[in-house]
Parts: C-alpha cells; sequence; structure tokens
C-alpha cells in the first residue's frame, strides 16, 4: 500500500461518494462505467446453520492500493473508527495481511463485495478474504 498526502473534507449522504471524494477520486457517470469486472463470485449451496456462524474477513497487502483508500473503505464500507482502520491497514501493509471484523456470512459477503467493487472503479486490486471463526 502507497503512503500519499493529501487530505479532503467531503460531505454527502452516499458513502461510495463520501469514500471516492475521502481520497480525492472521481466517481465515474452510468455512461463512463467500464462493464467489465475482476471480481470472482463463486455460489456456494450452504444450510441456515452456516450462514448464522460468525465469519472472519481478513483484508491482503498489495503494493498498489493506497494507505488512504483502504483507511476509507474500512470506514465508510466495515463502519470501523478512523484510529482502528489505520491500525488494520498498518498491520496489513507490515504482516501482509489483517482481521477486519467477525460477521455473519451474508453481511460479510456483502462489505467485501462492496470494498473490492469500489476499490476496482478506482483501479486498485484490493483483496479481502472470509473465513470461518
Amino acid at each position: 500500500m502507497r503512503q500519499r498526502g493529501k487530505t479532503e473534507v467531503c460531505v454527502s449522504t452516499n458513502k461510495a461518494v463520501r469514500l471516492a471524494c475521502w481520497v480525492g477520486l472521481r466517481l465515474e457517470t452510468e455512461t463512463e462505467k467500464d462493464t467489465s469486472t475482476d471480481i470472482d463470485i463463486e455460489f456456494v449451496v450452504m444450510d441456515e446453520e452456516e450462514l448464522e456462524r460468525p465469519y472472519r474477513v481478513i483484508i491482503h497487502n498489495d503494493d498498489v492500493t493506497t494507505f488512504e483508500f483502504v483507511i476509507a473503505v474500512l470506514v465508510n464500507i466495515f463502519d470501523l473508527p478512523v484510529n482502528r482502520a489505520i491500525d488494520i491497514t498498518y498491520e496489513a501493509h507490515t504482516r501482509g495481511n489483517a482481521y477486519v471484523a467477525t460477521l455473519p456470512l451474508e453481511e460479510a459477503k456483502s462489505r467485501v463485495f462492496k470494498a473490492q467493487y469500489v476499490a476496482r472503479q478506482q483501479g486498485f486490486p484490493l483483496t479481502f478474504t472470509i473465513e470461518p471463526e
């Protein structure tokens, strides 16, 4: 993850707009959007007990995604306090990965999808994994 020395103040009720503004990026309009995606989706049949079990969300380091972007994703999508998001980002940077949160499976998948979708829109290879606790 790279560090950038840029801070902006953004006010919006839309989390995606706040996230993009916070990291100094412009969201694409519907006509500008690239419809291709690098997000892989795998469908697995699970029983109700498996869906209710807690799952750990893990973030993985890369050499492209900026510290600021990762922190913004953790704050806006995973609803973490800024200080905790900074700690997680630094841990992922130094150790290769870091624990983000424990969530029910469907919520974990939804938040990871949103985070990776926003990252791909901005050209970042930010990666998360979900594992049973």
